[in-house]
């Protein structure tokens, strides 16, 4: 077997060897002492001039590469102490910051300055001067001949030319709808005062006959009928004031008929017919609200059939529910008893109630339908009373998810509701064709209907509808 032989390394090039390679006899990584070189060397280039001034020793160094951590430096040229700027330092006096400037002798005044000195600081002459004097002179005198020139050409302000003059054309023509109305009906429009030892109060009322008879609202002169002290005037277009008798009233109905004696050429209202009335179609108020005679307003006809009850109260004994034709025109206390009249000028309400909130009009006023009010009024001229028809029940207002009416309270022994088969807690849900959903309807319903006339009603009970048949009597 043979024996292993060393692998064998290519000798290195002469300039790899001659740079990188020991020197002549030196066989390991560090030798005793140097050897004689017989053979190129390495040549160092010198460093950049650049990088030895940056990286070089201080002049003046040893070679080593550490200072000597003994050496004292040379001491610094140290700035002697600010005594400002120490917190140590002491006070002490020094010389001043600024020198004092010399005192000089006397001032003396110089020669007063003048206006080349002061405006143009000498350097303009005396000629020039002047000639801006006159040059300023002129511009002025021309100002002032513009100036009156302007005043005389603007008007002055008082004339004793002018006269204004209020007159119109002389025509007799009204001018407007509203006003042709007011024209025609005004002067059968009265005001109706009551006076008592205590108080008193105010309303209206319309001519409807020229023998002196006048319709208004039973609650304008409920405290005369209950007083037997009470005066009670009317006030006619003209300022006339008359005494005024009562000829009859209606509580349930709220109507009341006046007379005045003695009074020549008086002026009718014209009656119209309500139940052509349509909604929507303007209306006008005429009367004395709060004492204010001789006051209009106008509006439109809101609703028409609309039940709106009157109770009681401590100035009137009306008890009644008015099947009202509802308008926004302006009512106020002292509208009642008005006209409500239509653009041909004829009555066709006679202004009640009023829907108010603190103290005025909102807009929701109540009239009494005219042909209503005729055949009570025709009736109290008459008779001086009138009978309702009743058909004996007290009923009240149901309103629920089953059933909307009149629910009979109360049924009188012998009254034609008895006779008619009605009981408490039927609802009447409709009567001679009008359809009731509370006491109120009812309450109108029958009223407006004949006296011994038998009309058809429906009723609820038990969760079933039946019709029936009832003939209202005399109360």
């Amino acid at each position: 077997m043979l024996p292993a032989t060393p692998p064998q390394t290519a000798a290195p090039a002469d300039d790899v060897a001659a740079t990188f390679g020991r020197p002549d006899g030196v066989e390991g990584s560090f030798a005793p002492g140097g050897a004689p070189v017989d053979r190129p060397q390495p040549h160092i280039a010198p460093p950049d001039p650049v990088l030895a001034e940056a990286f070089s020793r201080p002049a003046g160094e040893s070679d080593t590469l550490q200072r000597d951590p003994y050496a004292v430096p040379e001491p610094e040229d140290v700035p002697e102490p600010d005594p400002w700027r120490s917190a140590d330092s002491t006070a002490s006096l020094a010389s001043p910051a600024v020198a004092a400037a010399p005192v000089n002798g006397p001032t003396t005044f110089g020669p007063k300055l003048g206006i080349r000195e002061v405006l143009f600081g000498g350097r303009v002459h005396w000629w020039a001067l002047a000639t801006l004097g006159v040059l300023t002179l002129l511009v002025g005198m021309f100002g002032g001949l513009v100036g009156r020139w302007t005043a005389e050409v603007v008007t002055p302000l008082h004339s004793n030319s002018v006269k204004l003059d209020g007159s119109a054309p002389d025509t007799d023509e009204s001018r407007g709808a509203v006003a042709r109305v007011v024209k025609a009906a005004q002067k059968s429009v009265v005001t109706v005062e009551v006076r008592t030892a205590v108080d008193g109060g105010s309303g209206s009322g319309f001519i409807v006959d020229k023998a002196g008879y006048i319709v208004t609202n039973n609650h304008v002169i409920s405290k005369a009928a209950n007083d037997s002290k009470a005066k009670l005037e009317v006030v006619f277009f003209d300022r006339q004031r008359v005494p005024a008798r009562i000829v009859g009233r209606d509580i349930r109905t709220d109507l009341a008929v006046l007379k005045v004696d003695d009074v020549a050429d008086l002026t009718v209202a014209k009656l119209g017919d309500s139940d052509k009335v349509q909604i929507g179609e303007e209306v006008i108020a005429f009367g004395s609200p709060l004492g204010f005679d001789k006051t209009v307003t106008s509006g439109i006809v809101s609703a028409v059939g609309r039940a709106v009850p009157l109770r009681p109260d401590a100035d009137s004994d009306t008890d009644a529910v008015i099947n009202a034709i509802q308008t926004d025109a302006a009512i106020n206390p002292g509208n009642s008893g008005g006209p409500l009249l239509n653009d041909d000028a004829q009555v066709i309400g006679v202004n009640t109630a009023g829907a108010m909130t603190g103290g005025g009009s909102i807009g929701l006023g109540f009239a009494i339908p005219i042909s209503e009010a005729i055949p009570i009024a025709n009736t109290l001229i008459k008779t001086g009373k009138v009978n309702h028809p009743t058909i004996g029940i007290s009923a009240s207002t149901v309103r629920n998810d089953r059933i909307f009416g009149a629910q009979v309270r109360d049924v009188a022994d012998g009254s034609a509701a008895a006779r008619a088969g009605l009981r408490e807690g039927d609802v009447i849900t409709k009567f001679d064709g009008k359809h009731i959903e509370g006491a109120d309807e009812l309450t109108v319903a029958v009223r407006t209907s004949k006296i011994d006339e038998a009309v058809k009603f429906t009723y609820w009970r038990d969760g079933r509808y039946f019709d029936g048949e009832i003939t209202p009597v005399s109360d």
